[in-house]
């Protein structure tokens, strides 16, 4: 089963919440859409940060999951989002999602989400832990 195909079998609860939409997926780039809706917006009428910095994270995850041996798991251990412009409603944005480091127990991806029209509205870096048991003694050993 190729990647796109296994992350649509496996598509998150809370991406499907948000609507996301996933257009193509490697072990080296994730590329999905996501509809800005009113209900995902602030005030004036764009795009809520912590949405698009969930876009980010999830994608971020995605990408690590089709990285991971079988019974491995992943978590987001740092999150930073830079926004640059907004995402207004009703419009789509795409995040296109790539690796800056693919290690045995660490992963970091930069998510860049661009509007319809190719402007770059944030950029987000998300290292990820990843384990085959996420035991709690685990998580304290050292990350490579």
């Amino acid at each position: 089963m190729d990647p796109l195909e296994k992350l649509n079998q496996e598509m998150l609860p809370f991406a499907q919440l948000l609507g996301i939409r996933l257009l193509s997926a490697a072990p080296d780039r994730v590329v999905a859409e996501m509809l800005v809706r009113d209900d995902l917006c602030t005030r004036p009428a764009v795009l809520h940060g912590g949405a698009m910095m969930a876009f980010a994270d999830t994608l971020g995850a995605y990408a690590t999951a089709i990285n991971l041996r079988d019974g491995a798991g992943t978590t987001t251990i740092e999150s930073k989002t830079n926004f640059l412009a907004p995402g207004p409603v009703g419009t789509k944005v795409t995040g296109e999602c790539l690796p800056l480091h693919r290690g045995k127990r660490t992963m970091v991806w930069q998510t860049r989400i661009t509007s319809q029209e190719g402007r770059f509205l944030a950029s987000s870096p998300r290292p990820r832990w990843s384990s085959r048991a996420c035991s709690s003694l685990e998580l304290h050993c050292g990350l490579t």
